[in-house]
């Protein structure tokens, strides 16, 4: 027995060491990897790799390192990751159906040309870029000739976009579409541009569709004559769809219609230096909802050219910026023209251009001939707003003012106000207006008086006008009557008492704080005011309701109102360097026991008018220094200074020219309540002597 176990131990033995010579000779690494399994085992850092295998390990794709790792065939992209993209050369004819791939690069070279019964498919979010030699920019373009289509498909959150490399105005031809509608060249016309074929007899012709692209940096310049545009339209017809389209930074025009009768919509075109929207040889479609930037260099907003076949133009807001002297907003020649509606034009000096003399009927503007003489501010009828998916540079802002202020508002002068109903700013607010802001009254028919903008009591405001840059408050018809101008309400004394209620707008004012500030007024030109409350009164240009003299009033002018210029009810507030002119009431008016001063006062009549200077109620004794009126008004009585009941002034420096009246004491009041150079008014003086206030002085008012 003992022989017998002795013997199986020993065999025991024997085979536990020949496994165990087995195993280090299999792994040949005493750390127990083995490397060759399918296994992670042992220090392997992977499936047999890492560690003490000889393979070392490959590291998983990340797809967003920016780092070409894993089974990525490319940085961040290949293998397990999304599908790399590939450069593709966009040139020569395109004979044959193509879609593009958002997720590749295109670059344009020279012309692209889609042939007949082709068509370009461009989906969401694809990118053709432009890569122009010296000396080739005229030969870079796309071009979809007749019996072509292209299909554009962006969206908002991805339009399609076409640019180029050198990021550059001029630096390409940009996209032209020639349809087989009609033109004015006839059938089978040649373009300007590449010998490209256009025109025919089919209005309803399709070339296509095109939603949400932005074209940039285009108009390459042809010859001394002609350059390309963004978007040209060579003849087409109205079964194309073009609708959201973006055109940037281009040397010539943005859209550009050659006839044809298609109509679009949603265009957004900024610093395009010659014309932003051009039509010629009898364009007759609908343009919807444009909306123009310009802020350097331009022509124009609108040319048209040629023959009327009256296009339409549907909402079109234009805002410069430009400091170029001439800015046109919309150019006719020829026999051409329009039908309008929704403008609204903002920095231009000229609104409406009929450069060849052709009737300005042809030009309708919200249902009436154009207008040379109107500016035709108004409201934007266009939100900028909607093309926030072009991410322009450019930040354009436009601002309605209306309703009450609470707290302090200070306005932009970049930015076009327009005042719609009444701006009220309450106690405790102040609204500040800085140098060369511009606030347009924009008054429908029947709102007159309830457009104006008040301060009231415990309110303040501060205009901060200069000579060289005043603040301007007018109206977009232009019209006196317009709108119901400045109203202030201040604290001071009034013999109406405390808290009175003013005959507009249930306005409080009056109190007992005659020192009392409702702000700074400095280079104020008020136009237009005027607007009619009932058969017994109406608003002036500028209202002060029991202000007191802590409010400092200088350099102001009060043009073309039916009502008074200014007109102080009670209060104690002084004024100097007032400009009234052609206001058809009175130019200077006050009542209520008003007794501040007015110094050098300029006044101006060479249409209908009431008087000078009129004042009614208790005489707290006023004093006016320095006022100058001057009358060319053809109207039989001219009254100068008409004075009601009780009420007197102490009056120097008085210059009265063309007035028939100098003084009249409408209720047989005291000639002694009235001192004119010291002296009881005399009626039967004329007090003609020389101009106390050089009118010179309101140059920033009147050039």
């Amino acid at each position: 027995m003992k022989t017998k176990i002795s013997r199986l131990l020993m065999m025991f033995i024997t085979a536990s060491a020949l496994f165990l010579a087995g195993c280090s000779s299999d792994d040949n690494d005493p750390s127990g990897s083995s490397c060759t399994d399918n296994i992670q085992n042992g220090d392997e850092t992977g499936v047999d790799c890492g560690g003490s295998c000889p393979n070392a390990c490959t590291p998983d794709p990340t797809c967003s390192d920016n780092i070409q790792n894993g089974d990525e065939t490319g940085v961040d992209c290949g293998g397990s990751c999304d599908p790399c993209s590939e450069s593709i050369e966009l040139t020569g004819d395109q004979t044959e159906d193509l879609t593009l791939d958002p997720a590749n690069t295109y670059t344009l070279r020279n012309t692209y040309s889609v042939k007949s019964g082709a068509t370009l498919t461009i989906p969401a979010g694809t990118t053709i870029t432009a890569e122009v030699e010296t000396g080739d920019e005229t030969n870079t373009y796309i071009v979809i000739e007749q019996g072509a289509s292209i299909d554009i498909q962006g969206t908002m959150a991805e339009p399609v976009t076409m640019t180029s490399a050198n990021g550059e105005p001029g630096d390409w031809g940009g996209l032209i579409l020639a349809g087989e509608a009609t033109t004015t060249e006839g059938v089978d016309a040649t373009a300007e541009v590449g010998g490209i074929i256009y025109g025919g007899t089919d209005d309803t012709d399709s070339s296509g569709n095109i939603d949400y692209l932005i074209i940039n940096y285009a108009g390459a310049q042809i010859d001394s004559e002609s350059q390309y545009n963004g978007l040209t339209l060579y003849a087409v017809g109205s079964g194309t769809t073009i609708d959201n389209v973006a055109i940037l930074n281009g040397t010539d025009d943005g859209v550009e219609f050659f006839g044809g009768t298609v109509s679009a919509s949603n265009f957004y075109l900024e610093n395009n230096e010659d014309d932003a929207i051009d039509w010629t040889e009898g364009w007759n479609g609908t343009l919807t909802n444009a909306y123009v930037v310009h802020t350097g260099s331009f022509s124009t907003v609108v040319e048209a050219d040629g023959q009327n076949n009256n296009p339409t133009l549907a909402n079109l807001t234009a805002v410069s910026t430009s400091d170029q002297v001439e800015q046109i907003a919309l150019q006719f020649k020829l026999e051409s023209g329009a039908t309008i509606t929704g403008l609204s034009l903002s920095g231009y000096t000229t609104s409406v251009l009929m450069s060849d003399a052709g009737p300005l009927a042809n030009v309708q503007i919200e249902g009436a001939d154009a207008n040379p003489a109107l500016p035709y501010l108004a409201s934007p009828t266009v939100d900028v707003a909607m093309f926030a998916w072009v991410n322009s540079d450019i930040t354009v802002e436009d601002s309605v003012l209306t309703g009450t202020i609470t707290s302090d508002l200070e306005l932009d002068p970049a930015i076009a106000y327009f005042l719609e109903g009444n701006l009220s700013i309450e106690s405790g607010a102040t609204l500040t207006i800085p140098a060369g802001t511009v606030i347009t009254a924009d008054v429908e028919d029947g709102e007159e008086t309830n457009t104006y903008i008040v301060i009231q009591q415990g309110a303040s405001i501060d205009i901060q006008g200069t000579e060289s840059n005043p603040v301007i408050m007018t109206s977009a018809n232009q019209e006196p009557g317009d709108w119901g101008g400045l109203v202030i309400a201040g604290e001071a004394t009034t013999t109406e008492g405390v808290d009175a209620t003013a005959e507009v707008g249930g306005i409080i004012y009056g109190g007992t704080d005659d020192t009392d500030s409702s702000g700074n007024i400095d280079y104020l030109i008020i136009n237009y005011a005027g607007a009619q409350i009932d058969s017994e009164s109406q608003y002036n240009g500028l209202t002060l309701y029991a202000v007191g003299s802590g409010t400092t009033i200088d350099n102001v002018a009060i043009l073309n109102g039916t009502d008074d210029g200014v007109e102080f009810f009670g209060g104690t507030v002084s004024a100097s360097n007032f400009y009234l002119e052609n206001n058809e009431d009175d130019a200077i008016d006050w009542t209520e026991g008003w007794n501040g001063t007015l110094t050098n006062a300029y006044v101006v009549h060479t249409g209908s008018f009431s008087t000078v200077v009129e004042a009614d109620g208790e005489n707290k004794n006023p004093t006016l220094a320095n006022i100058t009126a001057v009358s060319t008004s053809a109207q039989a009585e001219r009254i100068a200074l008409q004075f009601k009941l009780e009420s007197g002034a102490t009056i120097t420096g008085l210059s009265l020219s063309g007035y028939t009246t100098s003084v009249l004491m409408s209720d047989s009041g005291p000639l002694a309540n009235v001192q004119i150079e010291g002296a009881d008014a005399n009626p039967a003086e004329a007090y003609d002597a020389a101009a106390t206030v050089d009118v010179s002085i309101f140059d920033w008012a009147t050039n």
